[in-house]
């Protein structure tokens, strides 16, 4: 699948402050691409890099083949990519159907059909000002505005921050549908059932560093908790080989966290004379927690 989003090396410092160390990632094109970590731990930053909004510390990055540090790529980038920031900042002064057509002069591609969908499933009110709009509704009118434009890309920071079950639901399908119909999703969140739901690709940073990038299918076909239990107490050295990324140890009992390699590190643990061995799957959660514990 060719890429859409390619980062190298990519780098931002404030001051003595590593946001981002040196991230390599890859958005295919027509996925869904989710964009996990604690808040802090750069996620922000490097979808706002990826637009232009901040210049890399170093490193280099490519939308569309355009290269994100060159102003007058991040123009030709930004007029096919639509991003929504986690603030959903608007111009609180306009009304919705005010900042619709504003918003809609300045795309050809514009979505009349997508826009008059949106407004009625949102239940947008035309004419009100957005700065009497409830918290939701702002975050569904800047939505409505991303996914109307026609854009070939998606860069969406917490998308259904604010939204009830149901306008959750709504968002959703329409992601899904849009990349149906061609469109690439690069979204950060912090909402992992929503993320188990659509997503095709994960992405995890920590401390500004890439921990985890894999397919959906793999992270749930392949991430496993084995748990052995010994005659007596083992030694967290005894598991270092490949696919266990992370070993508990209490007296006879030890917990592994493997990623790959399952059936080969089973075989493996009861060569090493475990009483018993369990095998139970991981959710996204769990990997989560377990992949940016410190």
């Amino acid at each position: 699948m060719s890429a859409i989003v390619e980062t190298f090396d990519l780098k931002k410092n404030y001051a003595a402050v590593e946001a981002v160390r040196g991230i390599d990632l890859r958005v295919g094109a027509h996925s869904i691409c989710a964009f996990l970590g604690q808040n802090g731990a750069g996620k922000s930053t490097t979808l706002r890099m990826l637009l232009g909004m901040i210049r890399p510390t170093s490193g280099t990055g490519r939308i569309f083949g355009l290269d994100i540090a060159k102003e007058d790529d991040s123009v030709r980038i930004r007029e096919r990519a639509a991003f929504v920031a986690e603030d959903k900042r608007l111009y609180e002064y306009m009304t919705v159907g005010q900042i619709l057509r504003f918003t809609r002069s300045f795309f050809p591609r514009w979505r009349a059909d997508l826009e008059h969908r949106l407004l009625q499933q949102f239940e947008l009110p035309i004419e009100r000002k957005i700065r009497k709009l409830s918290k939701g509704m702002r975050t569904k009118l800047a939505l409505l505005l991303a996914f109307a434009r026609g854009g070939d890309l998606l860069i969406l920071d917490e998308p259904t921050e604010g939204l009830d079950p149901v306008s959750v639901e709504q968002v959703l399908q329409m992601i899904v549908s849009l990349v149906a119909e061609g469109a690439t999703v690069f979204f950060s969140s912090h909402q992992i059932t929503e993320v188990e739901q659509i997503a095709d690709h994960v992405i995890m940073i920590d401390c500004g560093k890439i921990v985890l990038d894999a397919p959906m299918d793999s992270v749930k076909n392949e991430y496993r908790h084995i748990q052995a239990v010994f005659p007596e107490p083992v030694g967290k050295r005894d598991f270092e080989f490949a696919g266990i990324e992370r070993v508990y140890s209490e007296g006879p009992v030890v917990s592994l966290i493997a990623s790959r390699n399952v059936d080969a590190i089973v075989e493996r643990v009861r060569g090493m004379q475990a009483n018993s061995i369990d095998v139970a799957p991981l959710s996204l959660r769990e990997i989560f927690l377990e992949t940016v514990k410190r």
